[in-house]
């Protein structure tokens, strides 16, 4: 058996056998990333908020068609003392209660963590079902305005 001789790996003229990528091509690649993470993220950041209001606004028609099936049941709207609970547990004085019109009570809470808030009669119609945005307050523009069913 013959042995032949390693030789060893070969280099082009001024290479290294280490190799990486140095300061400046670092340097770039940061540079362009953070151009992206600058152009990019106000509007993840803007459609992110904007879902939160989307998802309120379906929410709240869903509440709205429950409300409609409970008058139908019991004849008129829950009280301000039975409030949207009712739609979830039956309330002692609705007999012909035949609920729950929402599977959980989480559907009652807004997506900023806030109760969803009923009057009946309301202001807009028969029943006003709204959430006061993330302000948390009456009023406001954009992500704080209120939404409701009317």
């Amino acid at each position: 058996m013959t042995m032949q001789p390693q030789t060893a790996p070969t280099t082009a003229p001024g290479d290294t056998a280490e190799s990486g990528f140095t300061l400046l091509e670092l340097l770039v690649v940061l540079a362009i990333m953070g151009l992206l993470a600058a152009i990019i993220g106000p509007q993840v950041i803007k459609y992110l908020g904007s879902s939160r209001s989307q998802t309120a606004q379906i929410q709240v028609k869903n509440i709205a068609a429950a409300l409609e099936l409970y008058r139908l049941d019991a004849g008129s709207y829950p009280s301000p003392d039975q409030g949207l609970a009712a739609l979830v547990t039956a309330p002692a004085s609705a007999p012909a209660w035949n609920g729950p019109y929402l599977p959980q009570a989480s559907a009652l809470v807004d997506p900023w963590g806030q109760p969803y808030r009923f009057a009946a009669p309301g202001k807009h119609g028969e029943a006003d079902v709204f959430s006061y945005g993330s302000d948390k307050t009456e009023g406001g523009s954009g992500e704080a305005r209120d939404v409701g069913n009317w």
